[in-house]
């Protein structure tokens, strides 16, 4: 997928395509030093990473207070915060360097965001988010343990194609309704939205 085609797909501005560039080139240039991706998807950071984060943007609903778990290279919640400046968006991370690295892309694409360098049980209390997202980050069983003290809120996770798979195990636990989406960008993987979590 090229810049170009991103644009089309999900209508942005040539400006947010200019900060999504500057991103895409930092990635690059950190994954020299700290592994931020998987190696084999940096040809295709556009697709793989940029427009499958992409895809929570219109299921978030206007100035939500985000909290992205175990945010890593800034998916799904750096590339919401680009395209979506109207978000509140709080990157929960709990390794250092790759909350630096967070830090960088913000300063240099100038999106506001609040990094935290934290587990994400310590950091949900202090954030008090709207809605929760992950992409990558664990099990939903372990997302569902750890978001417990804050039930209202709901999630809204990029899962792969064990995704229901996830969601039977988890039910064995918890009680929650879900919405499951099919994903834009890889064949099996879902979009899941979980509400009413008791």
């Amino acid at each position: 997928m090229s810049p170009e085609e991103f644009a089309k797909a999900f209508g942005v501005s040539r400006e947010t395509i200019s900060r999504l560039q500057a991103y895409h080139d930092l990635l690059v240039k950190w994954q020299k030093a700290i592994n931020i991706v998987s190696p084999r998807t940096l040809d295709d950071i556009w697709a793989r990473h940029f427009a499958d984060s992409a895809q929570l943007a219109e299921r978030i609903p206007r100035n939500a207070k985000v909290a992205d778990l175990g945010s890593g290279g800034g998916f799904p919640g750096l590339v919401l915060a680009i395209m979506r400046p109207d978000l509140e968006m709080h990157l929960v991370e709990s390794d250092l360097r790759k909350s630096e690295f967070l830090k960088n892309v913000s300063r240099e694409t100038k999106s506001v965001v609040r990094v935290h360098n934290d587990r994400a049980e310590n950091a949900l209390a202090s954030i008090g988010p709207d809605i929760i997202t992950a992409r990558a980050f664990a099990p939903l069983v372990e997302i569902l343990e750890m978001t417990q003290p804050i039930p209202g809120v709901p999630l809204l996770l990029l899962k792969g194609r064990m995704a229901l798979e996830e969601v039977e195990e988890a039910r064995k636990k918890f009680s929650f309704e879900y919405a499951d989406f099919p994903s834009r960008t890889e064949e099996g993987a879902k979009i899941l939205e979980i509400s009413r979590r008791g």
